[in-house]
This record gives structure tokens, sequence and C-alpha cells, in this order.
């Protein structure tokens, strides 16, 4: 059940957990959207604020999705949190950001938004 994707030069791991057959040795491949979909917005984000000279000490995104009950299992919504922490982060940049990102640079978020809805919200923490 192990598969492996060369992409980009890197190669991703794949694999099925026991009860289905595999040793656990690698990510799901459904859940690989999860990550996607999160390093294509993250990386948005991020840059996006460098622009706009917003200085983060921490970010990172959770990202959790519901699946149908039915076969084909698919997500049917996915979730996002963006959670940054700084000093005095200003709070309408990081919004702007966030919107540019889903709603007009990354790629992942508009294809899968074309299977499901995809909603977000952003947590700041000032430190």
């Amino acid at each position: 059940m192990q598969f492996s994707a060369q992409v980009s030069g890197h190669s991703v791991a794949m694999d099925a957990s026991p009860e289905f057959g595999g040793e656990d040795a690698g990510s799901r491949p459904k859940e690989l959207l999860l990550a996607a979909i999160a390093g294509c917005s993250g990386m948005d984000v991020v840059e996006l604020l460098r622009k706009m000279r917003v200085e983060i000490q921490k970010f990172d995104m959770e990202v959790s999705a519901d699946v149908s009950d039915t076969h084909p299992k698919v997500y049917t919504h996915m979730h996002i949190i963006y959670n940054l922490t700084g000093k005095n982060i200003d709070t309408a940049k990081v919004q702007k950001a966030v919107d540019m990102s889903q709603e007009k640079y990354c790629g992942v978020s508009a294809m899968l938004r074309q299977a499901m809805k995809i909603s977000y919200e952003i947590k700041i923490v000032d430190n």
C-alpha cells in the first residue's frame, strides 16, 4: 500500500493505515490536500505580510475537513485557522493578506473551492 511520488525533485511518502492493509509509513493521499492548501495559502500570507511590513514571531495554520458519510468519501468542507504571534500585529493587514490569498492568489484554494466550501478564521496572539 506504500507509494512514493516525486514532486519537484522531492519524495512524498504515502501509505494506508494498518486497518486498511498499510504500515502507516506515510501520509494518506487525501490528507495531503490539507497540507497543500496550508502550504499554498501560508506562503502567500507570509509574503504579503512581508510586503506590508508586518513582523510576526510565529505563524502556523490548522486545517480540518468534514468527510462525507458515503463512498467515495470526499471532503465536503474545509476550515483553516491562521495562528499568528507577534507584537502589535495590525489585524487589518493580516485580514487583508489572508483574504487576498484565499480570493486571488492561492491556486489550491481556488481549485478546492470548486468542490467544497472553504471557511477560515484568524487568531492573533499579542506577545
